[in-house]
């Protein structure tokens, strides 16, 4: 299970949370995706102005038609759903064409053909639901059904399709508006549309449509997620087989929590939401709704989602306290008393990792991505692991859907690698752009989709890995604390008193390349390929000392060419705390995890001055490397280079003392 993360829920401190969430670190997973398709190129009309909109076309889910045809749906959000049958695209339905000249697709990332849900007996009923937005004379000539809390910018319209011959690869049918809602401004309107897959006929959810309901952008200044009286920032469910709404074209559900409430919509299931991204349902466990949200200005986060839930937006962000009108546009922490109000608060999710030098209320280019709970057949490793993402930069995360409870502590996801052709990539190399605009499917039989809006692609998710998995032989190495067994730099400043390999002196810098000032290489044993170094590390140099560090040293063939693996107490320096190569040369770094922009790596490896168990792995063939620490079956540390393929070991420092016990070498020998 993955390790939980306990969030405070007071402070004393009346200041925005400066870090709300740690980055994720790498789950070591990694998915294996392949090409099934590429949607057509298409374009908003007119065009747009925000460069945002202009992709090879806007691609935003995938679905099955639950027809037992095996047929796959794609909605784009330019104007068409095309249908994926085997190796065969047809453009089933023109949505913008069939609507007209009051169909808006130009303004606003969420505008267009929002979404589509097939109902659940379309086979013998031929029934399916889109959204999708208005402007133009819709504003005037046509009413909203449910209340706006002010002047409306651009109608949600859901409307019902029946096909006259649900086998047909081409619509053809009859059409008629089930819902149509007011929203105040071009983004955060109606989002997914779904059925509940796992209800069965007797259920009450049969035939239910939920309808994620942002905020209409205006949550950020007012409550209107949370006023019931307002469609708003909510998740509705509606009957749409029924009557007794108020326009007449579909029913309120007795079972919805509010049907009897007075001075609140009946619609309403759930409420409290800026933008309801994404929602699903685990096919598997007790069959839990999951929601993808997507923040403000500090976090987005997945919630699941129970009748009734205030998931507190726009008094909460996640489970921070919003304050509307402040100026850093941050989060703080929440007041005492915050357990009167009775918020839903979320299960996992990630910060924006706002960059120092960007402007604190400016958009911070991070979306979060719901997506689903493996409950597939093909890959046993990603079972019942819940896979979403940030959909701009297209990451990956995943989390174990037993530990996602509401009313337990929050969840540390971990990111998911992305391998095509086995061989370790990302999402932006795959897409040709570094915006990727990232979304999931899944088909009838729970095997997962990703999609780019970028390229227009569709990758069958079809395998899974574990990164750093090769196998690294029989040879081994084990007990060599001996003097003779070592061959250090400094021999003088080294000690071997039995049990432990002892760097009892500080090293100093030597002429050539920056590199580990001081280090003992191993010398019993063979030269390695592939291989696995573990070993028992403590740090001796104080706590109150700065840059504190100890090396593991792997692929080693001279002074001026190895490997090594940094850890230190400190992760905010580009020369600590990650995985490095010496090739006559400065040390490069290599790790996944150092970012750049924000001079942060992956979390501090070591920070006492007690024993941390650690092992290395490293794979000749691929090149791939990982660091694990305190026994734990996440990497801390990840890289992957081909400059060296075998080697010897070591252990040292640059300037501080430690040593080394329990070491154990078990890889590929090269004699």
């Amino acid at each position: 299970m993955l390790s939980a993360l306990f969030v405070p829920i007071a402070s004393a401190q009346d200041a925005p949370v400066a870090d709300p969430l740690p980055t994720p670190g790498q789950s070591g997973i990694g998915l294996e995706l392949t090409e099934v398709a590429r949607l057509p190129a298409s374009q908003p009309v007119p065009p747009p102005t925000d460069t945002r909109l202009r992709r090879y076309n806007r691609i935003n889910y995938l679905g099955e038609l639950p027809d037992g045809s095996g047929r796959l749906f794609v909605p784009d959000m330019n104007d068409t759903l095309y249908l994926l049958d085997g190796g065969t695209q047809h453009a089933y339905l023109d949505l913008g064409a069939a609507v007209g000249p009051d169909f808006h697709n130009h303004r606003g990332l969420g505008s267009g053909f929002g979404f589509a849900a097939f109902h659940p007996d379309f086979g013998r009923n031929g029934k399916f639901y889109t959204v999708h937005t208005e402007t133009g004379a819709a504003l005037t000539d046509k009413e909203p059904d449910l209340p706006s809390p002010v002047e409306d910018e651009v109608h949600g319209v859901i409307t019902e399709w029946t096909a006259a011959d649900p086998r047909a690869d081409l619509f053809a049918g009859a059409r008629r508006e089930v819902l149509r809602v007011g929203y105040a401004s071009f983004i955060h309107g109606f989002q997914e549309i779904g059925f509940n897959p796992t209800a069965r006929w007797w259920d009450e959810d049969h035939g239910l449509l939920y309808i994620a309901a942002g905020d209409g952008g205006i949550g950020v200044n007012t409550t209107v997620p949370q006023d019931l009286a307002l469609p708003q920032g909510k998740i509705l469910r509606i009957d749409p087989a029924g009557t007794d709404g108020p326009n007449g074209r579909y029913g309120i559900p007795r079972s919805n929590p509010f049907a009897r409430k007075a001075g609140a919509l009946g619609e309403i299931y759930a409420y409290g939401m800026r933008d309801p991204y994404r929602f699903s349902w685990d096919a598997g466990g007790s069959h839990r709704m999951f929601m993808g949200h997507i923040g403000e200005k500090a976090v987005d986060a997945v919630y699941e989602i129970r009748k009734g839930a205030n998931l507190g937006w726009s008094e909460r962000e996640a489970q921070w306290e919003y304050r509307r009108g402040d100026p850093s546009c941050g989060v703080f922490p929440l007041p005492a008393d915050d357990a009167k109000h009775g918020y839903t608060y979320p299960v996992t999710g990630f910060d924006h990792n706002r960059l120092a030098s960007a402007r604190p209320c400016a958009d911070s280019g991070n979306a979060l991505m719901g997506g689903f709970v493996y409950r597939g057949t093909k890959i046993p490793s990603l079972h019942g692991r819940y896979i979403y993402g940030e959909g701009v930069k297209g990451l990956v995360f995943t989390a174990d859907e037993r530990s996602l409870r509401t009313g337990r502590p929050f969840v540390e996801s971990r990111e998911v690698m992305v391998y095509s052709g086995g061989q370790r990539t990302t999402l932006p190399a795959l897409a040709g752009d570094p915006r990727v605009d990232l979304r999931f499917g899944q088909d009838a039989e729970g095997e997962l989709y990703v999609l780019a809006k970028a390229n227009g692609k569709v990758w069958k998710v079809t395998g899974a890995r574990t990164f750093a998995s090769c196998a690294s032989g029989h040879d081994f190495v084990s007990g060599a604390t001996s003097a003779r067994s070592w061959e250090p730099v400094t021999p003088s400043l080294w000690q071997f008193p039995g049990r432990e390999v002892v760097l009892a002196q500080p090293g100093a810098a030597r002429p050539g390349p920056r590199r580990p000032f001081e280090y003992a290489v191993l010398r019993k044993g063979p030269e390695f390929g592939s291989v696995q170094v573990d070993a028992s590390v403590r740090l001796d140099t104080p706590v109150a000392e700065s840059n504190r560090d100890v090396v593991v040293v792997f692929g080693y063939r001279s002074d001026t060419e190895f490997y090594y693996a940094h850890l230190s107490s400190d992760n905010k320096i580009y020369p600590h705390n990650g995985i490095f190569v010496v090739n006559n040369a400065d040390r490069l770094r290599l790790d996944h995890q150092w970012d750049a922009a924000r001079s942060v790596g992956a979390a501090p490896a070591v920070t006492d001055t007690d024993w941390h168990r650690v092992r290395v792995r490293h794979c000749a063939g691929t090149g791939e490397i990982a660091v694990y620490v305190d026994g734990s079956r996440h990497p801390l540390m990840t890289a992957v280079d081909k400059t060296f393929s075998s080697g010897r070991v070591g252990f040292g420092s640059f300037d501080n003392i430690g040593r080394l016990r329990d070491l154990r070498v078990q890889g590929k020998g090269v004699r």
